[in-house]
C-alpha cells in the first residue's frame, strides 16, 4: 500500500507539471498573438491615418500594405489623431547600409509646429530605428565604438521632452539602451512591439523586451514616422488603444 500511495503521488505530481507546462505554452501563444497585432481592439494604421508634416509629397508612398520612404528630405509624417495609452506593432527594414529612422510617440503640437524640411520634432519620445552600418561607420571614423547610441532599439526623449530611461542607460543617462542585441541588418525585416501607457514606454524587438522609460512628458500626442536620409520600408502598422 505504501508503494501504491507513492505511485499515486508521483502520478499526481507529473500531471500537475504537465498542466503547468500546457498553461505556460497557452499563455505564451496568447502573448505572441497579442504582440503580432491580432485580436480584439487592434486596427491597422493606413495612409488615411497620417498627414505630411515637413517632407515632400513623394517622400512617402503607401502601396499594397507597405510604406516606402525614400529618406529625403529629413522630416516626419504624423498621425491625424492623438494617442495616449496604446499598444503598437510595426515591421520595418532598412534598404541602405547605415540607414537611420525612427518612430516618435507622443509628439506634441508645439513640437511639430513650424517644422521646415530637414528638421525633426522638437518634442516627443523617439523609438530609434538604426541600421548596424551606422555604428560601423562611426567606429571607422572615430577609431572607437560608440558609447552614446546603439543599433538595437534605443528609446529617448527629444527636444524639451523628459523621460527616466530604464537600465541599461547611455553614459549621460539620456537614453535607454537595449538589454539585448536582437535587431537584424540592412534588407532584413524587424518587428517592433511598443507599449505606451501612463507615461511609460516599453519596446520589444523581434519578440524580446529590450528598452524603455517612465515618467514621460508629454504622455499624449501624435505618432510620427521618420524620414532621415536613407530609404526604409514599413508594413503591418497596427494600434490598439488602451484605457
Amino acid at each position: 500500500m505504501q508503494i501504491y500511495g507513492k505511485l499515486i503521488k508521483t502520478l499526481m505530481f507529473l500531471s500537475l507539471l504537465g498542466f503547468i507546462s500546457f498553461s505556460n505554452i497557452t499563455i505564451a501563444q496568447e502573448s505572441a498573438k497579442l504582440i503580432s497585432g491580432e485580436g480584439e481592439g487592434w486596427v491597422p494604421l493606413t495612409e488615411n491615418d497620417f498627414q505630411n508634416v515637413n517632407t515632400e509629397p513623394d517622400t512617402w508612398k503607401w502601396m499594397n500594405g507597405t510604406i516606402f520612404c525614400k529618406g529625403t528630405p529629413v522630416g516626419v509624417t504624423r498621425s491625424k489623431k492623438k494617442y495616449t495609452n496604446f499598444e503598437m506593432v510595426a515591421t520595418w527594414r532598412h534598404m541602405k547600409h547605415a540607414g537611420n529612422s525612427g518612430i516618435f510617440l507622443w509628439a506634441s503640437e508645439d513640437g511639430l509646429e513650424g517644422l521646415k524640411p530637414n528638421q525633426l520634432p522638437k518634442a516627443g519620445i523617439e523609438v530609434q530605428i538604426l541600421d548596424h552600418g551606422y555604428a560601423e561607420n562611426y567606429e571607422k571614423a572615430n577609431k572607437k565604438k560608440s558609447d552614446w547610441f546603439t543599433t538595437h532599439g534605443d528609446v529617448f526623449p527629444v527636444g524639451k521632452s523628459k523621460m527616466t530611461p530604464f537600465e541599461p542607460k547611455s553614459p549621460k543617462g539620456s537614453r535607454s539602451f537595449p538589454s539585448k542585441n536582437v535587431s537584424k541588418g540592412v534588407g532584413e525585416w524587424n518587428h517592433y512591439y511598443i507599449k505606451a501607457i501612463n507615461g511609460e514606454v516599453r519596446l520589444w524587438v523581434n519578440g524580446e523586451q529590450v528598452s524603455g522609460g517612465k515618467d514621460c512628458d508629454p504622455k499624449t500626442g501624435y505618432l510620427c514616422l521618420e524620414s532621415e536620409g536613407s530609404p526604409i520600408e514599413f508594413k503591418g502598422l497596427k494600434i490598439k488603444e488602451l484605457p
